[in-house]
């Protein structure tokens, strides 16, 4: 049985090689677990894990399409059980509904709500054989209110949320947990371009969406930083949170206070 005491845990981040999961890629390694970082796109990838080989941290790299079967069952095979997985690969579309191409929304579904449940049921298997687990699933602060143009990713949050909360029911007889983070907007480039989309089907200067859209629901009027989120996932991760359990941990600036 492994305990958060043991430093060989190994903790599997999709998505990555940019934004969120290559900083909390950055924060596990440094904690010194063994991070395996897995994107779609491999040289950025290889180039987050190569970052942090240079500090002295255990990284490797995984070419992973969370939309790909195949590749996500190789996941149980890994040489390595994952020990920690944190499901935050994810992708944007904004436009009405009319005019979203229905395999782009199709397309968001798999990723932000398919992925994470199958990359879940890979790695169950050890978890419970080892009677230890954290899935942490990327939420949004779109798991818990809506915004117009944002149909799809709107609805696979809010499944996330679901989801994660019938899986840790499954998973109560084990010191496995299933939560699901949910920041309000956090400054990645997956932000940055939604902010160009948002200009124009708002018909508003960039400035405007940040101040008028992102920022005017939440009473701190910043975006969360990334640090925030590495902070929360060490809560998670950690024996003071293993009774913490199909819950949404909510970092909005106050949004869904109103």
């Amino acid at each position: 049985m492994k305990t958060l005491c043991d430093t060989t845990l190994t903790a599997l981040i999709t998505g990555a090689g940019s934004g969120i999961g290559a900083a909390l890629a950055k924060s596990l390694g440094s904690a010194g677990m063994r991070v395996v970082v897995s994107d779609l796109n491999l040289q950025a990838a290889e180039q987050v894990a190569g970052e942090l080989q240079e500090l002295g941290c255990l990284a490797e790299t995984l070419e992973l399409d969370v939309t790909q079967q195949r590749q996500i069952d190789a996941v149980a095979d890994y040489h390595t059980p994952i020990d920690i997985l944190i499901n935050n690969a994810g992708l944007q579309h904004v436009a009405r509904l009319e005019a979203f191409p229905p395999e782009q929304w199709r397309l968001l579904i798999e990723v932000l709500l398919v992925g994470p449940a199958m990359l879940a049921r890979a790695v169950l298997p050890s978890m419970k054989q080892n009677n230890f687990g954290r899935i942490i699933n990327i939420g949004s602060i779109h798991a818990l209110v809506a915004s117009p143009f944002k149909s799809a990713y709107v609805a696979a949050k809010h499944g996330i949320l679901g989801f994660s909360k019938a899986l840790a029911l499954e998973t109560a007889e084990f010191d496995v947990t299933v939560n699901t983070l949910c920041p309000s907007y956090v400054k990645t480039p997956l932000v940055e371009h939604q902010i160009a989309q948002q200009a124009q089907e708002h018909g508003m200067s960039e400035d405007e969406v940040i101040n008028k859209i992102m920022l005017e629901p939440m009473p701190k009027k910043s975006f969360i930083d990334m640090d925030e989120l590495a902070g929360t996932i060490d809560y998670l991760i950690s024996d003071a949170a293993k009774n913490v359990t199909g819950q949404s941990i909510v970092l909005d600036g106050g949004w869904t206070a109103r």
